[in-house]
């Protein structure tokens, strides 16, 4: 799985270029049809004949908790997901009130959560909600059911089946191709078997030359074989090309000849040209030495083709993305979490679009910046992004964007914002930024007037020390001042936090939870999330480890994939503990409980209190309203 609410943006990039280009080309989203086949009355009886096959000898004190619970009240949960399915995907919007009543859907594990909350707040549903949000309260609900029925699959019918994920493990930086392939030669399964009839009812029925699979993250490997796999029986003359952004990451030193038993072609970084030049060699007008940024099979052995001399094409040229032949309107607005700004990553259906190709600031060093979709940044201009915008509206319907940029350019951004003003062109959007001090107050409005509702950037490991190290071009108090203007736009913020960079101490991930604390208490930030800094061989970190005091264990042989590094930092910290703490604060900091807490209350052990001051973001935002401030001058008479 990707995501459940909006197609991933590859395969419609894709089919608008070659479109333009004058090839027959059609698109489909496994992933969705997977699940909503699976989540049906006839899915799930399916499933049950899994789950009790794979606990017959289990009492009951000894199943899972969510697998109890399914097993309890089965009768229910096949009464429920049918209704619940088309009333996320908003066809059924009644059945609102029925689901906040709690007496409609079976309740499980997932909703244990909202016990936790509810102590610290009363009703944690009316304190999100109010009284009137009725849909909303019902979509979260039902978002819990959703997850628990997820679960059911994962602890009693497929171990690697996941929303977001599907056999990550299996294939994130696995030097090996063993676990892929064992995987893929065990005894077909429920999940396995559901995905193979979709795929070979979409090759009857189109019967195409080429099947491209775009592969965006580890998670979706195992999922992408197995659709090659079942191409291979019920399409053996259907040439298989995999690309995608786990592909352009990890399989750049791809040495294993046995994925070649599934898939024909593997591609590089952008596909556009790459595929233009595999279409020529598949009419015969060009050999194999010929191909671009390519693996391919021969004699035995993986061989990859490049041509230096070959360009790509521009972003200009890239054409508009098209949607059609994906679901638009079965796809589930979910809400995950009850925090404004977390939902919206899983909630409503986005139009994918990117200002530009990569980034324009390619400094930071913890980033994969030596690869050419970060590394070579080519921008389209205003002009061009507001026709993809009209073409997208009307081929869509629907106004709401996402602008997946690596890092939005402003000088684009504003452009962009004052042509949607003086057009009149009504939109909702929001995007990935660098929290740079461009975006002024007066900017930020700009934005906000121009249908902009949310910005999520990094503030990464929140210490100046370490945003240097990691040439982040930022400074705390710069981000306090920039993402207080974006919150007093009324625009929300989320920002990407890191733990664990190289030398970092346990005192400084103290002291950087203790500024995330007073941002988010004073409403700069509305919703964040930690991820554990790793080490991978394209960023400047893996290229040049002595500048950050680590120490790496490139693994021996890696013949398949080829990306995050084990290291040994020169400072010692235990990162796990630490981490497990960071996650803590910030989810009670979400649901604006737990702000009156010192930091050190989060962690298992005691640590030192943070030395930075406690109204530190208060005096850094106080500057920034003194820099603002507006001094009139009284003219002579």
């Amino acid at each position: 799985m990707t995501q459940l609410n909006t197609p991933y943006p590859a395969t419609a990039y894709l089919t608008g270029f070659l479109r333009e280009q004058g090839f027959d080309v059609v698109q489909r989203d496994l992933a969705i049809e997977l699940l909503l086949t699976m989540l049906t009355a006839d899915g799930l009886d399916q499933m049950l004949d899994v789950v009790e096959m794979h606990y017959a000898d289990f009492e009951d004190d000894e199943l899972p908790d969510v697998i109890y619970q399914f097993l309890a009240e089965f009768d229910q949960y096949r009464q429920c997901v049918g209704p619940v399915i088309r009333f996320l995907q908003g066809k059924d919007p009644s059945l609102a009130l029925r689901i906040v009543s709690r007496r409609f859907l079976p309740e499980g594990p997932a909703f244990e959560g909202l016990a936790g909350l509810e102590e610290a707040t009363g009703d944690i549903l009316r304190w999100a909600f109010g009284d009137l949000g009725t849909q909303d309260k019902a979509k979260h609900l039902a978002t819990l059911f959703i997850d628990d029925l997820v679960q059911v699959i994962s602890q009693g019918v497929d171990i690697n089946f996941e929303i977001s994920r599907y056999g990550e493990r299996l294939a994130a930086s696995n030097p090996s191709f063993d676990g892929l392939q064992e995987a893929l030669s065990v005894e077909v399964g429920l999940v396995e078997s559901t995905l193979r009839g979709l795929v070979q009812k979409h090759l009857s029925e189109e019967k195409p030359d080429v099947l491209g699979i775009t592969i965006p993250f580890p998670g979706n490997m195992l999922g992408a074989l197995q659709i090659a796999k079942a191409c291979r029986e019920y399409s053996p003359q259907t040439k298989i090309v995999l690309g995608g952004g786990y592909v352009n990451t990890e399989l750049r030193s791809l040495k294993d000849p046995r994925i070649f038993e599934f898939v024909d072609f593997i591609i590089l970084d952008d596909g556009e040209q790459p595929l233009l030049t595999l279409f020529e060699h598949l009419d015969g007008k060009l050999d194999k030495e010929s191909l671009h940024r390519t693996y391919y099979l021969k004699d035995g052995s993986v061989c990859y083709q490049q041509q230096p001399q070959v360009a790509d094409i521009p972003h200009k040229g890239i054409g508009t993305p098209v949607y059609e032949g994906l679901p638009l309107d079965s796809y589930l607005s979910l809400c995950e979490m009850l925090n404004p700004m977390h939902r919206i990553w899983s909630d409503g259906r986005w139009n994918k679009l990117t200002m530009a190709h990569g980034c324009y600031w390619t400094q930071c060093s913890f980033c994969d910046i030596s690869l050419d979709y970060i590394g070579r940044y080519d921008e389209a201009g205003a002009d061009i992004i507001i026709e993809r915008i009209e073409k997208l509206i009307a081929e869509t319907g629907q106004t709401g964007f996402h602008f997946v940029d690596e890092a939005a350019p402003p000088k684009v951004m504003f452009a962009m914002a004052r042509k949607l003003i003086d057009r009149g062109i009504n939109i909702t959007w929001w995007g990935n930024i660098r929290f740079e001090k461009t975006f002024t107050p007066e900017r930020c409005q700009l934005l906000a007037d121009s249908g902009c509702v949310a910005v999520s950037g990094g503030l990464e490991v929140a210490s100046d020390r370490l945003l240097r190290l990691m040439k982040k071009g930022v400074t705390v108090d710069q981000v306090a001042r920039v993402t207080k203007a974006f919150s007093d736009a009324g625009i929300l913020v989320h920002a990407y936090l890191m733990y664990g960079f190289p030398t970092q101490t346990e005192s400084e991930t103290v002291e950087s939870l203790e500024y995330v604390r007073q941002l988010m208490m004073h409403k700069c930030i509305h919703s964040a999330y930690w991820h554990r800094f790793a080490a991978t061989i394209h960023s400047p970190v893996g290229k040049k480890p002595d500048e950050y005091g680590v120490v790496l264990h490139s693994p021996k042989n890696a013949t398949f994939a080829n990306n995050d590094i084990e290291f040994t930092d020169s400072v010692e910290a235990d990162h796990e503990m630490l981490g497990r703490g960071l996650k803590k604060a910030l989810y009670n900091y979400m649901h604006d409980l737990g702000f009156e807490q010192p930091v050190k209350f989060w962690f298992e052990k005691k640590l030192q209190k943070p030395l930075i001051a406690s109204n530190f973001i208060e005096k850094a935002l106080q500057q920034n309203e003194k820099s603002h401030r507006v001094i009139p001058i009284r003219s002579s008479v």
